[in-house]
């Protein structure tokens, strides 16, 4: 089994995002709103699948030695440049959260929920405790102790498949769409931000981030079947995590609007 078998093992679940019905109810920018301040839990623990995978793939402790194979460890390290110190519009160094936090601010969306959240983090140092503790919805909290459960309990090879498979790569290509739609539809909202986190996002994965991500697959897994199976059974979850979390969305929306 190879990445291929594995992507066309996931593709009804890509598909199910691609298509999802989702896309459709976001019509205003409460609605958007209801879809950054959920979705923006996703930005944030994608950076902790990264940088388990960087405490795993290279050497993060002193005294330093060589670890595993070093075309891994320049993959790793390479997508973790680009994710916590990429640029901004202005030239500035941040994190995709930070970009993606600030795009949030400039548009009129709320980063209080996940701002007490991390203080939270900080404060109990322990990532489940503060997911229970948390006034979440449930299902966002079931997105997130998936996504530490994996960390904290699955091989370097699970790790990595929620990281390259379980992240869908379709999803910003259809948000830069929306976001442009949005920005002719309400000229006094400023969405340039989040349409550049977007299509940042578009650039990276496509020509770097996919490609490195699959190679690192292949190297963790060799010709090993019952890791491809490992990869295949935690991709597969991850995607149903992330189908969950946009049903729940859409569901907000829903609300949201029966109670206007």
């Amino acid at each position: 089994m190879k990445t291929q078998t594995i992507n066309l093992s996931i593709q009804k679940y890509k598909d199910e995002l691609l298509n999802h019905t989702l896309y459709n109810e976001i019509k205003t920018i409460d609605d958007l709103h209801c879809f950054l301040e959920n979705h923006v839990f996703a930005v944030w623990d994608f950076m902790s699948l990264l940088k388990a995978l960087q405490s795993k793939l290279t050497c993060t402790t002193t005294p330093w030695i060589p670890i595993g194979n070093p075309e891994t460890r320049y993959l790793i390290n390479e997508i973790v440049v680009a994710e916590e110190t990429d640029i901004d519009l202005d030239g500035n160094r941040k994190s995709h959260y930070e970009l993606y936090l600030e795009a949030m601010k400039a548009c009129g969306a709320n980063t209080t929920p996940i701002e007490n959240f991390l203080q939270d983090v900080v404060e109990t140092r322990n990532i489940f405790v503060s997911i229970k503790q948390s006034e979440l919805h449930s299902n966002v909290k079931e997105f997130l102790d998936f996504t530490f459960r994996v960390i904290e309990e699955g091989e370097t090879h699970q790790i990595a498949a929620a990281f390259t498979f379980g992240r869908e790569d379709l999803i910003p290509e259809m948000f830069t769409a929306i976001l442009k739609k949005f920005q002719a539809n309400f000229p006094d909202v400023d969405l340039s931000k989040l349409i550049y986190y977007f299509e940042r996002h578009i650039e990276l994965d496509a020509d770097e981030h996919g490609p490195m991500a699959m190679k690192m697959i292949d190297e963790l897994c060799g010709n090993d079947d019952k890791k491809w199976l490992e990869v295949e059974t935690v991709s597969i979850l991850a995607l149903e995590k992330r189908i969950l979390l946009w049903n729940t969305i859409e569901e907000q929306i829903h609300k949201k609007e029966l109670v206007h």
